[in-house]
């Protein structure tokens, strides 16, 4: 009423006669942290009838099309001796949670006469609406793989109505937090609960402001070299798992994936191939992996990787676009099991999506009743694990018979889907030797899952590992001029000298983003914001040998092992290993020197 007089008394509207004629829509922005404020399903009962703002927090996990709906309407009484056969005495608007029916119908009667009360088409306002599934952040525990978290709870999708300026404000995958009206929409025999969403803000996780004391003193202990942080760090992750010292080049390239993960655009990605014949250790490991990331998802076979369209269920009859693994794990690291278990169309999709980091959804007009075909885009920003089992890939092909030196037998992937993943890694365990670490750790925790094998699983545990990850990837680092020179001098020596008939270079263009990308982890992980030429060369070697992998050796011979050669058991073998990667990195520069096209890098004389 307040609102009415002062429009009337200003003349704001021209031809204004009732109260019906003005709509108010308040749009709050925050609500006051109370639990009363905020809407969960969990919370039974639920007063639906309140029709106050509640607020939410979620996921968009599936995202239909833009259809129309009716704003307003004007109806007028068919007896035309009524005093309401003209002027606007009946308006009818959209309420929070009504139905198109609600809004426009033929049944409405005059409260005067009882006749019958027509629209006039005139005066019928359209905006548009858009139906987004929302769930509980919690929900992306249940998707990893492995977890210390006992707690069980409930998880449970809410419907979202997106109307007018709020249409297409939400992207599928990310996280929002919304304030909306709660309301339960009647589809037939079903009611489903929803809310009238009236503003929409991102929400973006914020790392750890800081990290453990026992990553500190680590530190400041190694300060005198640029590899022993790192190299500790890789030797002790993941304890609950396999045991200190095993496996030491895969748990690197394992964090510095997990360091390389973000929600930014043309972010550097870090995707990892993995060669095994034990695949259950490695399925272990890169579940326990997965928990230290808000967004680790453990892809299920049964179902889609990348989007999916179906038919919206709240009977509109329009698509509805499902999130799938790929892009519920956006800004953090998709695991997508056994890649030789897929099939041709779908690792062909798996490489055109690792290429362009996007996919593309087809919509059919006609089957979702629109006069046009769509095409949606949609970026898929997460790192890919998977791994080949050697044992059963050997057994569904055969086999070659001329291998280059230091060469691997992975035809059963695509030359060029192997080409697009970061880094192939060749992992075998001594599972044969009963006198291994890795047996006697598998039996021990076999007789006692919750048992701590060793002192350093307290000192760095899970969640001081979790906290380091989450700090290390939020730093900014850049890339020093000489660390810069040392990535493109071995990038254009190796593509002019691993080169074949067919094909010209075998080194393929997104190698440099891979060096850069290696280099930039290999930073973040050492706490550090420049990348020197030290980063440069763990890059360096990672990326030959998954090279040597796949193409064999070439003349900078690097060793089977080349980041860790040997065991590292105490301050000595610390010492020696950087001894080792100092004549690494002299060797490079030769190798740079010899067959680098007009490459001029000068060594460090010591």
């Amino acid at each position: 009423m307040v609102c009415f007089i002062a429009i009337k008394t200003l003349s704001l509207i021209e031809q204004l006669q009732t109260e019906a004629q003005v709509s108010i829509l308040l749009k709050p922005t925050h609500l006051p942290p109370l639990p009363s404020y905020v809407f969960s399903l969990s919370a039974f009962p639920f007063n639906y009838t309140s029709q106050r703002f509640y607020m939410s927090e979620g996921i968009a996990t599936a995202m239909g099309t833009v259809t129309k709906y009716t704003q307003g309407a004007r109806f007028l009484c068919t007896e035309e001796t009524c005093p309401f056969s003209e002027g606007f005495s009946y308006i009818r608007v959209h309420l929070p949670g009504a139905t198109e029916s609600a809004t426009v119908r033929n049944d409405f009667v005059c409260s005067l006469c009882s006749s019958p009360l027509q629209e006039d088409m005139k005066y019928r306002v359209l905006g548009d609406k858009q139906i987004v599934e929302m769930v509980d952040a919690k929900v992306l525990n249940a998707l990893k793989g492995y977890s210390d978290d006992k707690s069980h709870f409930m998880i449970q999708t809410f419907t979202v109505f997106l109307r007018d300026e709020l249409v297409n404000k939400m992207k599928i995958g990310n996280h929002y937090k919304i304030i909306g009206i709660p309301a339960c929409v009647q589809n037939g025999l079903q009611a489903t609960t929803c809310i009238e969403v009236n503003s929409v803000q991102l929400c973006k996780p914020n790392g750890p402001p800081f990290v453990g004391d026992n990553f500190k003193y680590l530190l400041s202990l190694t300060s005198s070299s640029c590899w022993k942080f790192t190299a500790i760090l890789a030797n002790i992750f993941a304890s609950q798992v396999v045991p200190p010292g095993t496996c030491n080049t895969l748990k690197l390239t394992i964090l510095l994936s997990l360091v390389q993960t973000c929600e930014k655009e043309n972010a550097n990605y870090l995707d990892l191939l993995i060669v095994t014949s034990d695949t259950l250790v490695i399925d272990r490991l890169l579940n326990y992996s997965l928990c230290l990331l808000p967004r680790g998802i453990r892809h299920p076979p049964s179902s889609d990787i990348f989007p999916s369209v179906s038919k919206d269920k709240h009977g509109t009859g329009s698509a509805s676009i499902q999130a799938c693994s790929a892009v519920l794990a956006k800004g953090g690291v998709c695991y997508i099991g056994d890649l030789s278990s897929y099939k041709k169309d779908k690792l062909e999709l798996l490489q055109s999506v690792l290429e362009s980091r996007m996919t593309t959804v087809f919509i059919p007009g006609k089957k979702y009743g629109e006069e046009a075909d769509q095409q949606v885009t949609i970026s898929v920003q997460t790192n890919f694990w998977s791994f080949v089992d050697v044992d059963s890939s050997s057994k569904k092909h055969i086999q070659k018979e001329n291998f280059l030196i230091g060469q691997m037998d992975v035809s059963l992937i695509p030359p060029n889907l192997l080409d697009v993943f970061g880094l192939l890694i060749y992992n075998e365990f001594p599972s044969c030797q009963l006198s291994s670490p890795l047996v006697h750790h598998i039996l021990k925790k076999a007789i006692n899952p919750e048992a701590m094998l060793y002192k350093v699983s307290q000192q760095f545990r899970m969640q001081d590992f979790e906290e380091f990850i989450l700090f290390a990837r939020n730093l900014h680092v850049e890339l020093s001029s000489e660390a810069e020179n040392l990535i493109q001098g071995y990038y254009l020596a190796s593509r002019r000298l691993r080169r074949d008939s067919l094909r010209g270079s075998t080194l393929s263009a997104s190698a440099l983003k891979i060096l850069i990308s290696l280099s930039k982890a290999h930073t973040k992980l050492s706490l550090r914001n420049k990348v020197l030429e030290e980063d440069a060369l763990i890059a360096i070697l990672l990326l030959e040998s998954s090279l040597t992998l796949k193409h064999g050796k070439s003349a900078l011979c690097i060793a089977p092992n080349p980041v860790f050669p040997f065991d590292l058991s105490d301050e000595n073998s610390l010492q020696q290993r950087d001894s080792y990667l100092m004549q690494c990195h002299q060797q490079l520069l030769k190798f740079i020197a010899a067959y680098g096209p007009g490459i001029h890098i000068n060594p460090n004389e010591e």
